[in-house]
């Protein structure tokens, strides 16, 4: 799970000689990676461990930085986009300060032509578990219909804003899409909820000397504390808003 490929300050950038290193390593690993379209079918048969590459939110330095690293590895990627966003810059609740450009549309169909997969990321990446009925549903349906537009293609795979989520929300992108990424940190495995993938966030693994242990099957020690610690933090905040 990535987010941005820069030298922004924040959780969801990643440093681009960071990048290119922890690509580097996974190329050289002999673990397999995956288009987003083969993982069900992996988890279902596949037999080795595997890892499928993922983008939220279509930032510009997708194009300029991660991208020309992908292709000199030649591993693949999804990124997923928040429609309403495209050729302009972040401005939903968490954006960074200053704000971080995303995609044109022209980027977009170019990087599609070059092979990049496009998902569904909603049109104005709200949190979904707050919206109901047609208001949650425009903004999955006008999403899917403006990358439809504008590639030619219709998303199957989903990734929502936040990770957050409601039982009436993963009902909607179950009807519409083969897949859905979450937040939830954790690899994906045969028993994981098609609709609610979990990921590894990558900005744990900027030491690459603990993505180079992952890559080897070990250092399940270390991702297991980071998911306590991110559950605790979550236990924090609920009460905190509770309150």
């Amino acid at each position: 799970m990535y987010h941005s490929i820069s030298n922004a300050p924040g959780p969801t950038s990643i440093a681009p000689e960071t990048f290119k290193e922890q690509m580097s390593l996974l190329a050289s690993s002999g673990v397999q990676v995956l288009k987003m379209d083969d993982v069900l079918n992996h988890l279902a048969v596949g037999e080795k461990r595997a890892v499928a590459i993922t983008f939220d939110d279509g930032f510009k330095d997708f194009l300029d930085v991660a991208w020309p690293i992908l292709r000199q590895f030649d591993l693949p990627a999804i990124v997923y986009l928040p429609t309403d966003h495209i050729g302009k810059v972040e401005n939903w609740t968490g954006a960074n300060h200053p704000p971080r450009p995303l995609l044109s549309w022209d980027d977009v169909r170019r990087l599609k032509s070059e092979g990049v997969a496009f998902g569904n990321h909603t049109s104005s990446h709200p949190d979904l578990s707050r919206l109901t009925g047609d208001a949650l549903c425009s903004e999955v349906d006008r999403a899917s219909s403006r990358i439809e537009e504008e590639t030619g293609t219709l998303p199957t795979h989903f990734a929502a804003p936040y990770g957050s989520w409601s039982p009436h929300a993963r009902r909607v992108i179950s009807r519409r899409h083969e897949t859905s990424v979450s937040t939830r940190l954790g690899p994906a495995r045969h028993t994981s909820d098609s609709y609610q993938l979990p990921r590894v966030e990558m900005f744990y693994y900027r030491d690459t000397r603990r993505w180079n242990s992952r890559l080897e099957g070990k250092g399940e020690l270390y991702l297991r504390s980071r998911q306590i610690v991110r559950g605790l933090r979550a236990k924090i905040s609920r009460k905190l808003t509770e309150n």
